[in-house]
């Protein structure tokens, strides 16, 4: 009977993590891009939809073979399916397409992040901010850091916003304003550096906000790799986005040139 009870209670929990229903009118949009997440799908919902009282969950399922997106349709999500994977990042561009809500929350569909942590995110956007991000720096006290954490540093640096050190759009979760959005037009959330450069040069309040630890969550998947295939592509997306905010400023990115006669030695 003791087992009986357990299996009643587990089959009860279940049933309930599946009344998730989006809001008819949104304040927060949370957008999750997904491919062959089964395995965490159903939590990350879960929390997600706990993130605001007037929430719609919008999970881009690109390339999904295993599920997913049959399970977050049953959890009451709006779920836009492709048949082929989109591509790095642009399932976020996709899902902003779609949203309702005047605050867009991106998470991804590997970790599971308390709706605890999200919550700031939201709510600091609800005071103003334009641009949320995690303050999660990555690991930096070591001797060998990774190459995309120093392109993080060295982004901030060059975008004159050292106040940010490694934060950045690359990293998830964060948060954005309707009013971001418009300014940094959802194509260009494709490539999260040049989106960070974008809110930056155009005037956006962008600030890191609270710290959640998504390098030890992150699951190892490329150790088939002896070089992280996506490590190249970040690093490139960060020089395209420092190129970017060159091209708009001047080549010193509107830094002085302080007291130098470049045109006497020539």
């Amino acid at each position: 009977m003791h087992h009986r009870h357990k299996a009643v209670r587990k089959s009860n929990r279940q049933r309930r993590s599946f009344t998730f229903v989006n809001s008819l009118s949104p304040k927060v949009s949370v957008i999750i891009p997904v491919m062959n997440e089964i395995k965490t799908i159903s939590r990350i919902i879960t929390q997600a939809a706990r993130v605001h009282p007037e929430t719609e969950i919008i999970v881009v399922a690109n390339g999904s073979k295993d599920g997913t997106r049959e399970l977050a349709v049953r959890m009451g999500a709006k779920v836009i399916s492709f048949d082929e994977p989109l591509g790095h990042d642009v399932g976020r561009g996709v899902g902003a397409q779609a949203a309702r809500g005047d605050i867009l929350l991106f998470i991804d569909g590997d970790i599971v992040i308390p709706a605890k942590d999200l919550i700031p995110l939201v709510r600091a956007v609800e005071q103003g901010v334009d641009v949320a991000l995690n303050q999660y720096l990555g690991y930096t006290k070591r001797k060998i850091v990774h190459p995309v954490v120093l392109a993080k540093h060295a982004m901030s640096a060059a975008l004159n916003r050292p106040d940010l050190k490694g934060a950045s759009l690359t990293t998830i979760p964060h948060a954005l304003s309707r009013r971001a959005l418009e300014s940094i037009g959802c194509e260009n959330l494709a490539v999260p550096p040049l989106a960070l450069s974008m809110a930056i040069h155009n005037g956006l309040y962008v600030s890191a906000v609270h710290r959640i630890d998504v390098g030890r969550k992150n699951p190892r998947r490329r150790k088939a790799f002896a070089v992280d295939p996506l490590q190249h592509l970040i690093m490139g997306d960060h020089l395209e986005a420092i190129h970017w905010y060159i091209r708009m400023t001047d080549p010193r990115g509107n830094r002085p040139d302080l007291n130098r006669q470049r045109t006497v030695g020539r």
